[in-house]
């Protein structure tokens, strides 16, 4: 939902942006950078979102070639490279975000280290969603998508 609202966000930051050019012939500088930063956003949440809903790249083939009594542990490898990997994000995302906090976005006098949070928040994100379907692979459950 938070990632449909900035898609929403971004479409009217770029059709502010067009007006401004093209109906007032005075471009508002800002609006690229927050519409950019706002790309950022949903596109990283959206990430998270194809973890939730297992849409990511998962090795298909061989866990179709994997014998039977071994797929459902693949299956949790799988999720939990992909944890390692969210792992990752969290703490590269936060390490950006922290060295880049000091230097400003000049048209919207944010911080440049806006643009790695989002990093942080899916990494975060996908380590819970990654947890979330090893958990449901050992009990045996499905995993509801978020989508349906």
């Amino acid at each position: 939902m938070i990632a449909t609202v900035g898609l929403g966000l971004v479409i009217l930051c770029v059709l502010y942006q067009v007006f401004g050019r093209y109906i007032l012939n005075d471009t508002p500088t800002w609006a690229e950078a927050l519409a950019l930063v706002l790309v950022l956003f949903v596109t990283m949440l959206g990430t998270a979102v194809g973890v939730r809903d297992a849409g990511h790249i998962g090795m298909e083939s061989l866990l179709a070639i994997c014998p039977q009594p071994y797929k459902k542990w693949l299956e949790v490898f799988i999720h939990a490279v992909v944890a390692g990997f969210g792992v990752c994000m969290a703490y590269n995302g936060q390490f950006l975000a922290r060295m880049a906090m000091d230097h400003r976005i000049p048209t919207l006098t944010l911080p440049e280290g806006i643009n790695y949070i989002p990093i942080t928040i899916t990494g975060v994100l996908i380590v819970l969603f990654s947890i979330e379907h090893i958990i449901a692979l050992i009990k045996g459950v499905e995993v509801e998508p978020a989508w349906h």
